[in-house]
């Protein structure tokens, strides 16, 4: 996102982790930004953001929307864990809202030329996002399998799942993992899988992890290297 969007009006739909980093990425640079989440004790969670406002409610409702002010906002971002959900919640505010500029998070990339056909301005992908910054990485002379981006914000790893590893054979929701982590991608062979709560991490998976807290993610790999 560019420094355009500088002082817009922003509404955010979504889960806890996504909402949370762009929310607070866009108040420090001036936004008005708006939440909402469906679930009560995340908005418990994000209401103690400084500046950040935040409605409870299932952002795919048309009265939940309204009570959120859509018709006044500049942006809409849609990023909860579900692409139909982001395609409504995208639709509802164009037509209904007529909001000007909508993004979507979509993790299925085949739907992404259905998803533009249906008038969603801007899709962005985990797995896109993540390719985007490791091209440019490529770049540099350093050779490391840790990268810092946004002035040390957030830092991706590629983790690698050994023979024996405790993460092999679990569930991604199994793993409990801290709020400040997500694992973004998983290379599976000649697979990049964008992963979902119910997806299993196997043996000789890499993961990419992101992460906006230097110690739990050093925790994230001691424990993936067991």
């Amino acid at each position: 996102m560019d420094n355009k969007i500088d002082r817009k009006k922003v509404l955010i739909v979504g889960e806890y982790k996504l909402a949370k980093a762009i929310a607070s990425s866009l108040l420090k640079r001036g936004c008005s930004v708006t939440v909402i989440n469906d679930d009560s004790e995340e908005c418990e969670r994000l209401a103690e953001i400084k500046g950040l406002s935040v409605i409870f409610g299932n952002g795919t409702r048309k009265s939940v929307l309204k009570d959120a002010s859509a018709e006044s906002r500049d942006i809409v971002i849609a990023v909860t864990e579900c692409d139909e959900k982001n395609l409504i919640i995208s639709e509802i505010c164009k037509d209904e809202f007529k909001v000007k500029r909508t993004i979507a998070l979509l993790e299925d990339g085949e739907k992404s030329s259905f998803f533009y056909k249906m008038g969603v301005d801007r899709i962005i992908s985990p797995l896109n996002m993540v390719t985007t910054i490791m091209e440019e990485e490529a770049l540099k002379d350093e050779v490391t399998n840790r990268l810092s981006i946004g002035n040390g914000r957030m830092i991706i790893s590629e983790t690698p799942v050994h023979r024996g590893s405790e993460l092999s054979g679990k569930k991604l929701w199994e793993l409990n993992l801290p709020r400040e982590i997500i694992i973004g991608c998983i290379m599976r062979g000649d697979e990049n899988l964008v992963p979902r709560g119910d997806t299993t991490i196997r043996e000789n998976d890499i993961l990419l992890v992101l992460s906006s807290d230097q110690n739990k993610l050093d925790s994230f790999l001691r424990t993936a290297a067991k």
